[in-house]
């Protein structure tokens, strides 16, 4: 060859030559080539490849070097260019290798996903594959270890896996990302929810994906938990520590698998990461709304989301009332799902709801004029060292301000108090059987956060009020169309708390119902010095009257209202983590929402300070030292 050159005395050549060393790791075989720093990655390939001479298909292999952990994907660049020297060890792999998966309802699948990809794109295939839209809400992340377990141990309750090997879909113009509505007849959407076009009965179901030629229903339909020792087995975080140390296993989307040290076969977490569901339409997203709806009831029973024991019967009651429709033939929750209606009403009826927001009775009047509320309202500002003493004023709520006046004859001089929502946070603070309807609002001054509790009366009044303060700290006023549907969905959140005081219409208690596996175990604990028989019935009991006031709901129905109370809690959205603040020696706990970055004690969750991104003049991220840095007020942390 022409690169061999001369050959020296001492075993060296002096054409500039140099021996590259590879392994392939398909044959499991080492391979030497002479090389110059002048011959570009595609032909370093060529050579390997007529050296190895084995009739293969090697379209799908690069080369990855370890030390540097890098792919060398430019085949247009000369080892040179990349800094490639005789000391270099490359790996000859494919780019697709096999992954283990574990969805958000905790059932695993085994997708070929392509190595090489950075996270984000992967992330995108990944949901392709399973007919997932959307695919920038979702991310991957490191299964979190158990300190309780010495040793790594494969749980089997775990691993009943839905094997699935296949190429994934290299989603192109003329794909969807759509799935099959369960309520559809025909089981196939009549138009593309992006640019309204007509979509064939193939291409709007499965398409090409391997999951046609299995059993695609697994992922649209609820698995319902078949024992108390499945949630035993289940990793459940102690403290908000423990939440943050899970939060730390996040790949980067911006670096590919092999990069970030993610092996062959091991298993990663496909979740929701950012809280925040874009056009959750049920007629496409049925396995998205499924998926998100196991999320939502694995962060409950795992306790990974505070809730009251209210909220938990209510999410137990839509649980129970979920898995009896589940098991049920589809035709039967087809029939309660949907009325044969004429599918250009139903395209009109999508786009009215798309533009507005919500079905609404508006008349032309009430664009002339935006509505208000006033009414007597308990007031009340948290201090240190003081008992909650609220005071009653008349309040009247005019575009986003509230104005406090101390009786309803002086509305129409100068208010006590008044208040501009405009970027304020807004927290539910309920209780029904106590009849305790608060608001909590933390309204931005210029000096920090002023914290305000409004108290309601009635349900119809907090509904209104609450809806009004939602959108007012978005910057919306009641004009919105979207004003009367909130009020009602919060309505409606209320109503499926209430305990039903007749017990003639409850349902008889039957085996059917296993309490122990639809609420999480703080509750279980709290009757823990009675009879199991008596604790058992009586729990089915608060279950089954709960289960009254959602009785009549379809079963798409049940899920998206399981995820609207899941997003109505107080710590929805919240998300921990560990990190350094600059001149600090120990990992400090930090809470990220949309709006906002909180620091926070970590034994008790108290914010200790907030700064809010609307302040935020810029940020910097030096990837090499591990620093971010925000000028809001001049801030700097570091995550550890």
């Amino acid at each position: 060859m022409a690169l061999d050159g001369i050959r020296m005395p001492d075993g060296c050549y002096a054409d500039g030559t140099w021996e590259l060393k590879m392994h392939v790791t398909d044959l499991n075989r080492d391979v030497s080539l002479r090389v110059t720093g002048e011959i570009h990655i595609g032909g370093v390939m060529l050579k390997l490849v007529e050296k190895l001479d084995v009739k293969k298909d090697w379209s799908d292999h690069a080369l990855w070097w370890e030390k540097k952990k890098t792919w060398l994907l430019k085949t247009h660049w000369t080892l040179d260019k990349y800094g490639i020297q005789a000391d270099a060890r490359l790996l000859f792999t494919p780019q697709h290798k096999l992954l283990r998966l574990q969805l958000p309802n905790m059932k695993h699948m085994r997708v070929k996903v392509n190595f090489s990809d950075r996270v984000f794109k992967a992330v995108s295939d990944i949901c392709k594959t399973f007919n997932i839209r959307h695919p920038e809400e979702l991310s991957v992340l490191r299964k979190p270890r158990d300190p309780k377990k010495k040793k790594k141990k494969l749980e089997e309750a775990e691993e009943e896996a839905l094997e699935l090997e296949g190429p994934l879909l290299t989603p192109g113009s003329g794909s969807i990302y759509s799935s099959p509505g369960l309520y559809s007849k025909t089981m196939t959407p009549t138009y593309d929810s992006r640019d309204g076009s007509p979509l064939s009965p193939t291409s709007a179901w499965f398409g090409d994906s391997p999951l046609s030629e299995g059993n695609p229903s697994i992922l649209a339909v609820s698995q319902p938990i078949t024992s108390p020792d499945i949630l035993v087995k289940m990793y459940k975080p102690q403290s908000l520590l423990d939440k943050a140390k899970i939060n730390q296993g996040w790949l980067d989307s911006s670096r590919s698998l092999m990069e970030q040290d993610v092996k062959e076969n091991e298993v990663l977490l496909l979740r929701f990461k950012y809280h925040s569901f874009f056009d959750l339409n049920p007629k496409y997203d049925a396995i998205r709304v499924n998926q998100l709806y196991e999320q939502a009831k694995w962060a409950i029973l795992l306790e990974e989301i505070e809730c009251t024991e209210e909220e938990m019967m209510m999410f137990a009651a839509l649980q129970y009332h979920i898995n009896k429709l589940s098991i049920m033939s589809s035709d039967n929750h087809m029939n309660n799902s949907e009325k044969e209606i004429d599918e250009v009403d139903a395209a009109l009826s999508d786009l009215e709801i798309t533009l507005e927001g919500g079905k609404t009775s508006n008349t032309l009047g009430d664009i002339t004029s935006i509505p208000e509320l006033a009414d007597y309202v308990k007031v009340f500002k948290p201090k240190k060292l003081t008992l909650k003493g609220y005071k009653q004023y008349w309040c009247t709520f005019k575009d986003i301000t509230i104005s406090c006046y101390k009786s309803r004859e002086e509305a129409h001089g100068t208010p006590a108090h008044q208040m501009n929502l405009r970027g304020c946070e807004v927290t539910p603070d309920v209780n029904i059987s106590g009849q305790k309807f608060n608001i909590k609002l933390l309204i931005p001054v210029a000096d920090g956060m002023n914290e305000i509790w409004l108290r309601c009366d009635t349900e119809k009044q907090y509904a209104q009020w609450m809806a009004a303060c939602r959108l007012a700290s978005k910057g919306k006023t009641m004009a919105d169309s979207s004003y009367n549907l909130e009020v009602q969905n919060i309505l409606s959140f209320l109503k499926m708390q209430h305990m039903n005081p007749d017990p003639q219409i409850i349902e008889p208690i039957t085996t059917d119902i296993n309490p122990e596996c639809l609420v999480s175990p703080r509750y279980l604990k709290k009757y823990k010095n009675k009879q199991p028989g008596f604790v058992r019935d009586l729990i089915s009991g608060r279950i089954l009257e709960a289960h009254q006031n959602v009785a009549q709901m379809s079963l798409i129905e049940a899920k998206m209202r399981f995820i609207q109370a899941w997003q109505s809690l107080p710590e929805f959205g919240m998300t921990h983590f560990l990190a350094k603040f600059q001149g600090g020696k120990k990992d400090e706990l930090i809470g990220i929402t949309y709006n906002r970055l909180i620091r926070m004690d970590a034994s008790t969750g108290d914010a200790i300070k907030t700064w809010r991104f609307s302040n935020m003049k810029q940020w910097n991220v030096n990837w090499e030292i591990k620093m971010v840095r925000l000028e809001i007020n001049i801030s700097w942390f570091s995550p550890s």
